[in-house]
Order: structure tokens, then C-alpha cells, then sequence
């Protein structure tokens, strides 16, 4: 799957009708600058005003100045025309700073909106969404918005009331010259509006190419990624992939410029043949018609405010066009504000504090799917106690529920049906990020940021304090290594720790979740997959991070939860056995099952399996 935004191009078919609906979010996100868009108005009705005076100040300098040879008129106008030049364009400026900061901070606002707004989604919608798309419809699209959101505004208005105040100086010239001048108009309105449309379906595929572009560099420029590649195999059919990709990006801005481009040189076509049919109008008037009003100040006076007309009238023309273009990149960003988040916070929601929380945990007939077509549920019907302080171990076969049980505690999912409570609360009803807060989770797969060694362990608690850090890191056996590291906590670990081994991140992991202190852990296979000395020191670390905390405990290997207070034998979404590690044994089902598979033919006496127990019981505390 190549992700949401992969398959066939947007741009197949007819050209999608534009959504009223999406202009109108367009122009909302406006709203809440009022001050700005009054300056913006302000400056613009200024800008328009003094710029209609140099053609009217033109027009008396020819025919007041010139033709009668008055020096000081010529002065006059020709001063008075320099200084309508500079306040107009000290207002444009204006505007145009005032344009600039409006539509920075509406991009500032929708980018931290989106950011937000996936914050809140389900893990669900991660596991199903490529990165790379995520990320393009983050950054890619928001930015590509940019020019429509600066410059919008200040372009309608200024623009608009530059053609507005142009046709009526025009008309107080010559009305007929007028009609002349504005007779193609409507006709390139009509293709301002297709090019616009067709130019908005192209400038989307681009987006979606884009994403497609974004996704496979981000998944294959990682490090992760790379290893895959080299690995398998996979350069050319990864180098093929991507120049496919390229290529079709590279076919669609091609495409997208060349329709642009059309466009604005058919309009700068159109205003460089107009003054040839006013000149040739003008002098059938004079000749033929034998016209005395108009008179060469006159004609000069309104050619000049027709070649004023051109830029701003080629202003409006592209802001409905880049408007129309944009409207899907606008459509896509709108797509993830309009996902629903799942879960969310319930409106009595309560704060645990870590302190105040015991840590009780209990599962009253849960029931879970991941999707609703999805035929028989991943867990059915789970009821279990888990007293504050205790240590429960989930084991079973894979694909059993075991992890899916544990997403539902920090609510990454929500139940079907029943209740998940801690010390007594529903977990729908507790602020999410105070449930973050008091659960820690361990996993198999550790996850660093690339940053240090220190602002890693401290990304759960960043008021932490250097001998708190060290003093989590002595805990988790990985002080030591730190300390021997040329930089020490200051080591840069790359991207994802990939400089350091597994087990040194994972025993990282475990110091992390010891600096957090909370109440609740989750050990998610924390030490499958490692050396014997690497799971031996995590062991070490796993049973001080355990001490005085409700700990759930994931793993294949039955030697690391002997001495769990509750064993939980799930099968199929169901727990099928409850007990101890003795009490398991005893029943001789499930449990004595894999008991016996896993350890019986390593340690075949009683004395042995009683050593192990005993070992981890004391390590467990």
C-alpha cells in the first residue's frame, strides 16, 4: 500500500467543481485579524487613490504645460505627479508588509492546528498512514498555501480598487475609449476561471505525487530504511521506484507552469494590442468625426491608466486563478481537520496525579476490535484484578491480545464494550495527559530521539535534575557505559540510538521510564531479541524499575515472570488461565503447556526451574 494519499492521480476525469463550502473555510480563517484587514483596507484605499492621480496630473502637464509652453505648470504637475508616485507607493509597501504578517500568522495557525489536531488521532490512523504523507500534508501542503494566504487579501482589495478607481478615471476621459479598453474582459474572466479550475486539479495530483515523493524518501532514507534496502537487496527497485515517482512530479510541474504561463501571456497579448484599437478610435474621433475633446493630454492622460490597468487587472485575474489552484491543496489539510479524534478527553474528565495514584487496574468485560468489519474481536469478554503495587504477566501465543490489552490502559484504544478503571476510574473519564503521566511503557522496540543521552532520558520528566538522571541511569546498569562515553550524557545517540547497541538503548529505555516514576508500567517483550549478558543487566534494571509499582509484564520467555503475583494464559482474545506460576503448573493446561516446551529440556529438574524462580523472585523484590 503506497499510503492515503498513493494510488491513481487526482487528476483523472473532469475537473472537480470547487466546494463553496471550502472557499468559505478559506476566508474564515481571516476572521479573527480584524485590525490587520482594517490597516490592509486603509492602506489599499490610499494606495488606489493616489495612484489614479499621475495619469489626471499627465493629461494637465501635456495639455496645460506643454502645449502651451507654461514652465511653472509644468513644474506643478510634474511635482505633483512625483508625489502621488511616492505616497502611493509607501502605502503599497504598507499594505504589503501588513499582507505579509497576516498570512504568516494564519499559515503559523493552521500548521499548529493540524499539528495538534494529529496529536489527538488514534495510534490507529498512524499504523495505517504512511509518515511521508503525514508529514507532506503538514508541511508540503500548509507551505504551498503560503502565497495564497499572504497575498489573497491584499491582492483583491488592492488590485480591485486599483480597477475600480482606473475604469472610472477612464470613463471621466473617455467613455467610448472605455468600452474600447474593457470589452475583452469578460471573456478572459471566463478563462481566468477554467485555467484556474484545470490548474487546481493539476497543482492537487502535484500534492498527492508529492506526498508519494516525501513518504518513499522517508522511508527509505532512514536508517532503518537503509539497512532494509541494502540488506534485501533493493537499490535499483528502490532507485526505479523513486525516478517513477520523480518523473510523474517532474510531468505534473511541467504541466502546472506551462498552463499558467498560457495563461498570463495571453492577457499580456491581449493589453499590448488594446491601445493599438484606442489609437486607431481616437483618431477615426478626431478625423473622421472631427472630435475637438479629445485632445493629446487626453489620449497620452488615458493610455497610461490603460497600461496602469494591465498589472493590477492581471492581479485579480491570477488571485481568482491561484485561488482556484490552491483550493486543493486547501481541501487536503481541511480533509485531516475534519478527521475525527476518536479519543478525546471526556468533558468531567479528572486529573490523577501520580502521587495520589495507587495504581489498581481493573478490566471488567472488555471487548475490543480494531475495526468494525472486522469479524471476531481481538479481545472478548476480559475480566481481571490487578491490586496496586502487583506484577501481572500476560503470556500466549502470538497474535493472542496480549499488547492490544495493554494499549487499552493508556487509552491508544478504546474498548468496545466494558470498562478499563484505575483505582476505580474509568479510564474514558481521566485526562489524557494524565494518563501519560502515571503509565510507563517499556517496549521491545526502543525509541530514541536524536538528540543526547540526557534530553532522552528526560523526555518524559524535564525538570529532572542531573542527580536524578544519574541516579535513574545507575538503576538501569547503564550509568557506567555513559560515563565512558567521550561526551558522556552529552553523546548525540542518531536517529532512533542507532549508535548505540540494543541493549544499551533498551537499558536507556528502562532509566527513562524510572526518572518518569510512574505508578503503572507496561513491559512490552522489553527483553526479547538480546544477548544473555544484555538480558541479564536488563533483568537487573526491569526489577528495581518494577519495585512499588502495578507492573504488566509481556514475554515469551516464561524465566523472566515466575515470580509475577498473576499470570494471565491468553488465547484467541480471551484469557483462558489465571493463577501463579505454581498454581499454573498445578492445573497442568495451557500454562504447564508452555512451561513445558520452553523450559523442560533446558532445565530438567525440579531444583533447577525452583533455583530460576527463586532467583527472579529475589530480583523481583
Amino acid at each position: 500500500m503506497r499510503g492515503m494519499g498513493g494510488g491513481k492521480g487526482s487528476g483523472d476525469g473532469p475537473p472537480k467543481k470547487i466546494d463553496p463550502a471550502t472557499i468559505k473555510r478559506v476566508f474564515a480563517t481571516f476572521a479573527q485579524y480584524k485590525m490587520l484587514l482594517a490597516g490592509i483596507v486603509v492602506l489599499v484605499l490610499l494606495s488606489a487613490a493616489l495612484g489614479i492621480l499621475p495619469p489626471y496630473l499627465l493629461r494637465l502637464l501635456i495639455d496645460k504645460g506643454l502645449l502651451k509652453e507654461d514652465f511653472p505648470a509644468i513644474v506643478r504637475y510634474s511635482a505633483g505627479t512625483g508625489v502621488a508616485q511616492l505616497g502611493s507607493t509607501l502605502c503599497g509597501l504598507g499594505y504589503g508588509y501588513l499582507s505579509v504578517l497576516l498570512g504568516q500568522r494564519i499559515l503559523r495557525d493552521l500548521r499548529q492546528r493540524l499539528f495538534k489536531h494529529l496529536q489527538g488521532m488514534p495510534l490507529s490512523f498512524f499504523t495505517q498512514t504512511r509518515t511521508g504523507e503525514i508529514q507532506s500534508r503538514l508541511l508540503n501542503d500548509v507551505t504551498n498555501v503560503q502565497s495564497v494566504m499572504s497575498d489573497t487579501v491584499a491582492g483583491i482589495l488592492s488590485n480591485g480598487a486599483t480597477v475600480i478607481s482606473s475604469l472610472v478615471a477612464m470613463s471621466f476621459f473617455d467613455w467610448r475609449l472605455t468600452l474600447m479598453s474593457v470589452g475583452l474582459l469578460p471573456l478572459f474572466a471566463v478563462i481566468a476561471s477554467r485555467i484556474g479550475t484545470i490548474a487546481g486539479v493539476v497543482r492537487k495530483e502535484g500534492a498527492v505525487l508529492n506526498a508519494s515523493l516525501s513518504a518513499t524518501m522517508q522511508e527509505t532514507l532512514s536508517v532503518s530504511g537503509v539497512l532494509l534496502v541494502k540488506t534485501s537487496g533493493r537499490q535499483q527497485y528502490t532507485l526505479d521506484r523513486f525516478a517513477d515517482d520523480n518523473e510523474k512530479f517532474t510531468q505534473n510541474q511541467v504541466k502546472g507552469q506551462m498552463i499558467m504561463r498560457v495563461f498570463f501571456n495571453l492577457i499580456r497579448l491581449s493589453f499590448s494590442l488594446t491601445p493599438v484599437f484606442v489609437y486607431a478610435l481616437a483618431g477615426y474621433l478626431i478625423v473622421e468625426q472631427g472630435d475637438r475633446n479629445l485632445t493629446i493630454g487626453t489620449i497620452v492622460g488615458f493610455t497610461a491608466l490603460q497600461a496602469a490597468l494591465l498589472f493590477p487587472l492581471t492581479g485579480l485575474l491570477s488571485v481568482q486563478a491561484e485561488l482556484y489552484s490552491s483550493l486543493g491543496l486547501f481541501e487536503r489539510i481541511f480533509e485531516y481537520l475534519d478527521m475525527k479524534q476518536a479519543i478525546t478527553d471526556a468533558p468531567d474528565a479528572v486529573i490523577l496525579a501520580p502521587s495520589d495514584t495507587r495504581g489498581a487496574v481493573r478490566f471488567e468485560n472488555v471487548t475490543f476490535r480494531y475495526e468494525e468489519s472486522q469479524e471476531s474481536p481481538t479481545l472478548t469478554d476480559v475480566s481481571f484484578d490487578a491490586q496496586a503495587g502487583s506484577f501481572v504477566a500476560l503470556v500466549g501465543a502470538s497474535g493472542a491480545g496480549k499488547t492490544t490489552l495493554t494499549y487499552l490502559i493508556p487509552r491508544l484504544y478504546d474498548a468496545e464494550a466494558g470498562r478499563v478503571l484505575i483505582d476505580g476510574n474509568d479510564v474514558k473519564n481521566i485526562k489524557l495527559d494524565s494518563l501519560g503521566k502515571i503509565i510507563g511503557v517499556v517496549t521491545q522496540e526502543t525509541y530514541l530521539v536524536h538528540d543526547t543521552i540526557r534530553e532522552n532520558l528526560r523526555y518524559g520528566r524535564p525538570d529532572a535534575t542531573d542527580e536524578q538522571l544519574i541516579a535513574a541511569a545507575q538503576a538501569a546498569a547503564i550509568h557506567d557505559h555513559i560515563a565512558s562515553l567521550p561526551e558522556g550524557y552529552d553523546t548525540v545517540v542518531g536517529e532512533r540510538g542507532y549508535k548505540l547497541s540494543g541493549g544499551e538503548k533498551q537499558r536507556i529505555a528502562i532509566a527513562r521510564a524510572l526518572l518518569k516514576n510512574p505508578p503503572i508500567l507496561i513491559l512490552d517483550e522489553a527483553t526479547s531479541a538480546l544477548d544473555t549478558r544484555s538480558e541479564r543487566l536488563i533483568q537487573d534494571a526491569l526489577s528495581n524499575l518494577s519495585k512499588g509499582r502495578t507492573t504488566f509484564a509481556i514475554a515469551h520467555r516464561l524465566s523472566t515472570i515466575l515470580a509475577a503475583d498473576q499470570i494471565l494464559v491468553m488465547d484467541k482474545g480471551r484469557v483462558v488461565e489465571r493463577g501463579t506460576h505454581t498454581e499454573l503448573l498445578a492445573k497442568g493446561g495451557a500454562y504447564e503447556k508452555l512451561y513445558a516446551a520452553q523450559f523442560r529440556s533446558a532445565m530438567p529438574t525440579e531444583q533447577n526451574a525452583e533455583s530460576a524462580s527463586d532467583s527472579i523472585q529475589a530480583g523481583a523484590g
